[in-house]
């Protein structure tokens, strides 16, 4: 059964949020967040050996809170975690948060996130006391809407992936009255494609030509990638590999968990190699819906759609970044 792509190939075809995204072309980096329109549960899977993320715990098994308000996803390595204060901001000045008291005790919005490596890409980063990703992160509050950007934009406006620009992509899936959709800010040491070739790993899923329509050569032999960050990154360093993944299915929190850990093997299907000592690589998983879950094998369905919808998002960010 071929894959059935939603309407607008994006992570809005599974409804109920919209998406903000910022970027700084001098510094060359970005933010991209995802914002439900009602708090949404959420759950989080990390992967690789460096992650950079904030709030993450809170979305651990036995907490007080099960519900976000956003999810920020930001270059800038470290620095990049400051774009979740601008969010914040912007959410409580609206008292859109976790009420904790009367009108006026200040709401508190949950909003997790990660980063990702982007400080080695030529782009300024003399900021000295002054980062940009508060103001970035704010910004892409102001731009908020249901348009989204994809290539050189928001998160992965200064990424690589491997030797080549990375970039931002989203792609969704329709599982009978389920739809599935991924954003993905891919930054990787490892390569998106074959090696030797221009062709994607994730070639196997791409629907419609969606990042470029090409396949292996013929007789093709694998060979170990040349074209990783490896070869000049091995004596340190980080990139990664962030997103969210959505679902207008209605999951708890223990369902989103195993959603956003089989939505993790979509990286391993478009990325060689992936979820390193060197990569943070993070998904998030979300339920803006109430289309019914029916059973642990149908989850496992709506998992393995997450998986294609990451890798082909993960190939259609840097497919695009490198059109440009």
């Amino acid at each position: 059964m071929p894959i059935t792509k939603g309407p607008t190939n994006s992570i809005f075809d599974v409804g109920g949020l919209k998406i903000g995204q910022a970027h700084d072309d001098n510094v060359k980096t970005g933010v991209t967040v995802i914002f439900p329109n009602n708090p949404a549960k959420c759950a989080v899977d990390v992967r690789g050996g460096g992650p950079g993320t904030r709030e993450i715990a809170v979305l651990q098994d036995g907490g007080l809170i099960d519900s976000v308000h956003a999810v920020v996803l930001a270059g800038g390595s470290v620095y990049g975690l400051a774009a979740a204060d601008g969010v914040t901001s912007f959410l409580g000045e609206k008292r859109i948060g976790y009420i904790a008291g009367s009108e006026f005790v200040p709401v508190s919005p949950i909003v997790p996130s990660a980063i990702l490596f982007d400080n080695a890409n030529g782009g300024n980063k003399d900021w000295r006391n002054n980062p940009p990703f508060r103001g970035l992160g704010f910004a892409a509050c102001h731009a908020m809407s249901e348009n989204i950007a994809v290539g050189e934009a928001g998160a992965g406006y200064g990424a690589t992936a491997g030797l080549y620009a990375g970039g931002l992509g989203t792609a969704s899936e329709q599982i009978g009255d389920i739809t599935v959709g991924a954003i993905i800010a891919a930054n990787p040491i490892g390569s998106p494609y074959m090696p030797g070739t221009k062709c994607f790993w994730a070639w196997p899923y791409e629907v419609d030509g969606e990042f470029g329509g090409e396949r292996p050569p013929a007789n093709y032999q694998y060979q170990i990638a040349r074209d990783t960050k490896l070869e000049f990154l091995k004596s340190g360093g980080q990139s990664t590999v962030i997103g969210a993944v959505a679902t207008n299915a209605k999951l708890g929190r223990n369902e989103l968990k195993r959603l956003a850990i089989m939505a993790q093997d979509g990286i391993t299907m478009a990325v060689q190699p992936s979820h390193t000592p060197l990569d943070g690589d993070t998904i998030f998983a979300l339920s803006t819906g109430d289309k019914s879950c029916q059973s642990p094998p149908h989850l496992a369905e709506i998992g393995a759609a997450a998986a294609r919808c990451v890798a082909r998002a993960l190939a259609r960010g840097v497919f695009e970044a490198n059109k440009q």
